[in-house]
């Protein structure tokens, strides 16, 4: 990739970090209230539910642009983590935080569809805990 080609990526991942950041999930919903009726409280409950599935999303996705941030930093974006051949310009600018070319995140996905501990994931966001 060329260095213009990074910066336009770079700043993608910055505006979806910054996105992320921001809190654009209610995070309201995950405190615990009391309420009267049954229905009430069922209702609570389910928001609840909701809005911390979103949050682990959410949190899961910044990992993902905070990780490719990195790899760029190392002059590894760009790169499938998994067989480290060139991941197409095409699914970087679909999925500019994408860590692994199609067919490596097709074989992940089918291990971890078969619940199988696919070893890539602590890999893939070491790079973002660094």
């Amino acid at each position: 990739m060329t260095n213009i080609d990074v910066d336009s990526f770079r700043q993608l991942l910055e505006a979806k970090k910054n996105e992320l950041l921001s809190g654009t999930s209610d995070r309201d919903e995950i405190l615990i209230q009391n309420a009267a009726e049954d229905f009430d409280r069922l209702q609570q409950q389910l928001n609840r539910e909701v809005a911390i599935r979103n949050l682990d999303r959410e949190s899961k996705l910044l990992k993902e642009v905070q990780a490719a941030m990195t790899r760029m930093d190392e002059d590894a974006f760009g790169v499938c983590l998994r067989c480290e051949e060139s991941i197409p310009e095409k699914r970087l600018k679909a999925l500019p935080w994408a860590a692994y070319c199609v067919s490596c995140q097709e074989t992940i996905d089918r291990q971890r569809a078969a619940g199988e501990v696919v070893e890539d994931d602590s890999e893939a966001f070491e790079l973002a805990a660094a």
